[in-house]
């Protein structure tokens, strides 16, 4: 919705500065007036080059999104702001998603934000955005049984590094996806959720790090390369519990 809003701030301002550039202002100046003269035209033609700016920034370059839940716990915490990398995985039309210029596409380990693949707007999640790390691409066969996960038939490798500090129990694992490590959380005294599927083209395996505190796609099914949005790339803030900001992770680099 605001992709749509922002979209449409964008060209009435930017027809109204057209307007007034083209055709009024001349005229304007001969007769010795001001711009001041006229408020509703002054405020359009000020304010279209910083709706112009964030309209630009926020469509094709970057997004900000704040971490909403603790489902890629511990490489994300809630109350993290992240910036999105919008162009990465291709230029894309600011509203509807189709896609303008095609530039790349999501690797194993990347962490995207992505729209929720709903089936229909009866779901609760309809139109919401998540964040969760590549697992699969297009043709991969993923298997995950008992916190053991396979890609394509080859184990990945994950080493313990010890349990978390908050509950002494659920277990800290170091895990390698195609090159890119990073910390997991599993509860080794839950079953947990398995998955065994093959990933269709055009569409991506999603899992948060937070492996039994995830909803996902071993839930909900695989997210088209449509709904994706981008790949996060740094915590520019973070406010933790009490609204208390946590300077530590401030530009932290995610991966």
């Amino acid at each position: 919705m605001f992709n749509l809003i922002l979209t449409v701030l964008t060209a009435v301002t930017g027809l109204v500065w057209l307007v007034d550039k083209l055709f009024l202002a001349k005229p304007r100046a001969a007769r010795g007036e001001e711009l001041r003269q006229n408020s509703a035209l002054e405020f359009c033609t000020s304010l279209f080059p910083v709706i112009l700016a964030v309209f630009v920034v926020r469509s094709f370059l970057f997004e900000p999104f704040r971490i909403p839940s603790g489902s890629m716990i511990p490489t994300l915490h809630i109350g993290d702001f992240i910036l999105v990398n919008k162009f990465g995985y291709g230029l894309r039309c600011p509203v509807g998603g189709c896609k303008l210029v095609d530039i790349g596409e999501p690797k194993r380990g990347d962490v995207v934000v992505f729209r929720y693949p709903a089936a229909s707007k009866d779901d609760p999640n309809y139109g919401n955005d998540f964040i969760k790390r590549v697992i699969g691409v297009p043709g991969d066969h993923i298997t995950y049984v008992d916190h053991v996960m396979t890609v394509n038939g080859e184990r990945i490798n994950t080493t313990i590094d010890g349990v978390d500090a908050n509950d002494g129990f659920t277990r800290r694992s170091i895990e390698n996806l195609s090159g890119v490590e990073h910390v997991i959380l599993t509860r080794p005294d839950i079953p947990g959720k398995d998955a065994d599927v093959t990933v269709p083209a055009g569409s991506y395996f999603m899992m948060g790090d937070n492996r039994d505190g995830s909803n996902d796609s071993r839930y909900w099914g695989f997210v088209p390369e449509a709904n994706l949005k981008g790949r996060a790339v740094v915590i520019w803030m973070s406010w933790g519990e009490h609204l208390k900001p946590e300077f530590s992770r401030f530009g932290t680099l995610i991966h």
